[in-house]
C-alpha cells in the first residue's frame, strides 16, 4: 500500500500539534511514501509562512529536502495535468489540490492519502482512497 502525501501532510511532519502525530504514525505504518512533484516546491514556499525566524526556516527546508530523497515522486506531466483538469471540472478544487489528487490517482491501489485540507478529503474519498487526516 502506498501513502500519498499532499503538501499539508508533508509539512505537518515537522510542525507541532495533533496533525504531526497523525502523519508520523501514517509514515511509520507505511514506508512507501509518494507525492506529486509539486509538493516539494509548494512545501519550500510555505516554510516562511509557518516559521517565524530564519534559523527555523532553514532547518525546516533542510528537513523537507532530506526526507524528499525517500519520497517516490509522481511527475507533473501531461497525464497528470489532464487528470487534474478533469477533477477540477467536476469537483470544487483549486488547481494545486487537483494536481495532488491527480498524482495520487496514478498510484496502484490501495492508496492511503494524507491531507489536512478539508477541500481535498471528499474528493480523495470519492477516488477510493483511505484518507488520513486530523
Amino acid at each position: 500500500m502506498a501513502l500519498a502525501l499532499d503538501t499539508t501532510a508533508l509539512l505537518a511532519r515537522y510542525l507541532g500539534g495533533p496533525a504531526r502525530a497523525v502523519v508520523l504514525q501514517a509514515m511509520a505504518d507505511d514506508r512507501d511514501w509518494c507525492a506529486s512533484a509539486l509538493a516539494l516546491s509548494e512545501a519550500l514556499m510555505l516554510v516562511d509562512r509557518v516559521a517565524d525566524d530564519r534559523a527555523t526556516q532553514d532547518a525546516l527546508r533542510r528537513a523537507v529536502r532530506d526526507d524528499w530523497e525517500r519520497v517516490h515522486v509522481v511527475p507533473v506531466d501531461a497525464r497528470a495535468l489532464d487528470r487534474a483538469a478533469e477533477l477540477g471540472r467536476t469537483q470544487p478544487l483549486k488547481t494545486v489540490d487537483a494536481l495532488h489528487l491527480a498524482a495520487a490517482d496514478r498510484l496502484p491501489r490501495p492508496v492511503r492519502y494524507a491531507t489536512f485540507d478539508a477541500n481535498q478529503i471528499p474528493v480523495a474519498l470519492s477516488l477510493g482512497f483511505e484518507v488520513i487526516s486530523g
